[in-house]
C-alpha cells in the first residue's frame, strides 16, 4: 500500500499556525452540607442532623495510540543512454516503456505507505533532446509517468545534474513536475521557483502524522544558477539555510526527512565532512537523512542528539537503476523504515530499519536491462550478467557473480539492517 491509497499529500506553508485547546475541571471532593436539628410544636421529637457529601472525580483523557508510518527510500534513478534504449526496445522502438525494467521491484515499492526516490536525471519535455551521458542528462517524460505508476510519492531532484540543460532545462523540468502534481498526490523537493517557494515546506499528512521533506545538493557539476534567475536550489554550502529550514520543519511537523546529494562518487568510503554534516542535520532536527550521489551502497547508522533522542542516516543508497559498468555500481539499497509517533510523548522515533539490496542486471550489449531485489536474484542470473563479458577490462571491478554481490553487501551494509529475504 502506498500513499496514493491513503490521504493525499499536502503542502503546509512555513507560516503554518497550530492551535491547541485543553480542558480543565474543578470539583469539591469531600464537601459536606450540614442541616441544623429541627423541633416541632406537636412533639418533642428531634430530627437528627444529616449530611450530604458531593464527590467530584476527574478522569484523565486516554493516551493516544502510537502512530506508525512505513517509508521506503531508494537511491539514484540514473537513466543513462542504455537505460532509456532498453525502455525504447520494450516499447517496440516507438516511444518508451519503462515498466518492465522495474516490474520486479514494484511489489516492494507499493508495499510502503510512502515511497521516496532520487530522480537523478532531468525530465524536461518539450524540445529538449533526450540524452543520457556525461553532464548531459534528460529523460523521456514516460519515465516520470512510470515512476508514479510504480508507486513513488516523493521525488528528490536536488543533485549535480540539475543544470545539465541550463536554467531553461531546469525550468522546463519544474513545469513537468508541476503538471504531475496537479494530476497525482506526489511531492517534489530540491528545486524551487523562487525564494518564497523554497521557504514553503513540503509536508505530507499520513495516518495522522505530519512528515516534512527537504532536499539539498553538494555541487552542480561546476555549473551555477544565473544571477538573473529567481529559481532556487538548496545547497549544502548554505548551512544557515539548512539549519533554519530544518528547525522550522521540526516546529510544524512530527517528523523531518532530509535528502542530501553529497560525498564522493564510486567509493564506499564516507568522507569525514559528510559524517560531520550528518551530525549537524540530526542535531538541528532531521529524523532521517537520505544520502545519494556515490552510485554505491554505503553504510548507515543512528546518530544521537544531546537530549538523548536520535536520528538515522543512510550515507548513500547507491543506484536504483543505471547502465554503469563496474560491479560496485550494480548493487544499490531499497531502505525501509518506520516513523513511529508515540502517543504518550508525541516524540517520533525511527524503527525497524531494513535494507534490501537491489541489483541492476543486463544481458550482452545492455539488452533487457532490469532490476531485481536481492531475494529474486539467483546465482544463475549473476553468472549470466554481461558486466564481466561485455567489457574486456582486466580490473577486478568488472568481475561479477553472487559472491561479488555478497561481498559488497557484507562490507557495506551492517548486519543488523540487512534484509536478504
Amino acid at each position: 500500500m502506498n500513499l496514493k491509497k491513503l490521504l493525499p499529500a499536502g503542502l503546509i506553508a512555513v507560516s503554518l499556525a497550530l492551535s491547541f485547546s485543553g480542558c480543565s475541571g474543578s470539583g469539591s471532593s469531600g464537601i459536606a452540607e450540614n442541616i441544623e436539628p429541627a423541633v416541632t410544636e406537636d412533639t418533642a421529637a428531634v430530627t437528627l442532623a444529616t449530611s450530604t457529601t458531593v464527590v467530584t472525580t476527574t478522569t484523565e483523557p486516554p493516551v493516544p495510540p502510537d502512530i506508525s508510518v512505513n517509508l521506503l527510500a531508494v537511491g539514484d534513478n540514473l537513466v543513462q543512454t542504455y537505460v532509456y534504449l532498453a525502455a525504447q526496445a520494450q516499447a517496440g522502438g516507438t516511444g518508451y516503456n519503462f515498466g518492465p525494467l522495474y516490474e520486479n521491484v514494484k511489489p516492494v515499492v507499493q508495499a510502503a505507505d510512502v515511497a521516496i526516490i532520487n530522480q537523478e536525471t532531468l525530465i524536461c519535455g518539450g524540445d529538449y533532446e533526450i540524452s543520457g551521458s556525461g553532464f548531459n542528462f534528460n529523460s523521456p517524460v514516460e519515465l516520470g509517468d512510470a515512476m508514479v505508476d510504480l508507486g513513488f510519492d516523493v521525488f528528490t531532484i536536488a543533485n549535480n545534474h540539475m543544470l545539465d540543460k541550463g536554467i531553461g532545462g531546469l525550468a522546463s523540468s519544474l513545469d513537468y513536475w508541476d503538471g504531475m502534481m496537479q494530476k497525482h498526490p506526489i511531492l517534489t523537493i530540491g528545486a524551487y521557483r523562487n525564494a518564497e517557494d523554497q521557504d514553503t515546506l513540503r509536508v505530507q499528512y499520513v495516518r495522522g502524522m505530519r512528515i516534512a521533506y527537504l532536499s539539498y545538493a553538494e555541487q552542480l557539476n561546476g555549473y551555477s544558477l544565473p544571477a538573473d534567475t529567481d529559481i532556487k536550489i538548496g545547497m549544502t554550502s548554505d548551512e544557515a539555510l539548512m539549519e533554519r529550514q530544518i528547525k522550522r520543519a521540526k516546529e510544524v511537523a512530527d517528523a523531518v526527512v532530509v535528502a542530501v546529494h553529497w560525498g564522493a562518487e564510486d567509493t564506499h568510503w564516507v568522507r569525514d565532512d559528510v559524517k560531520e554534516l550528518a551530525r549537524k542535520l540530526v542535531g538541528w532536527g532531521a529524523d532521517v537523512i537520505l544520502g545519494t550521489h556515490s552510485h554505491t551502497a554505503e553504510t548507515m547508522e543512528y546518530i544521537p542528539r544531546e537530549d538523548g533522542t536520535q536520528g538515522f542516516v543512510f550515507y548513500s543508497m547507491g543506484n536504483f537503476i543505471s547502465a554503469q559498468t563496474d560491479n560496485f555500481n550494480m548493487v544499490g539499497e531499497m531502505n525501509s523504515f518506520n516513523l513511529v509517533k508515540h502517543g504518550d510523548t508525541g516524540k517520533v522515533t525511527v524503527e525497524d530499519v531494513k535494507c534490501k539490496p537491489v541489483i541492476t542486471h543486463y544481458d550482452a550489449g545492455f539488452a533487457n536491462l532490469r532490476l531485481y531485489p536481492y531475494d529474486l536474484y539467483t546465482p544463475e542470473l549473476a553468472d549470466a550478467h554481461a558486466l564481466p563479458y561485455t567489457h574486456a577490462y582486466p580490473e577486478t571491478a568488472k568481475d561479477f557473480g553472487k559472491g561479488v554481490i555478497d561481498a559488497i553487501i557484507e562490507n557495506n551494509i551492517p548486519a543488523e539492517f540487512r534484509d536478504l529475504d
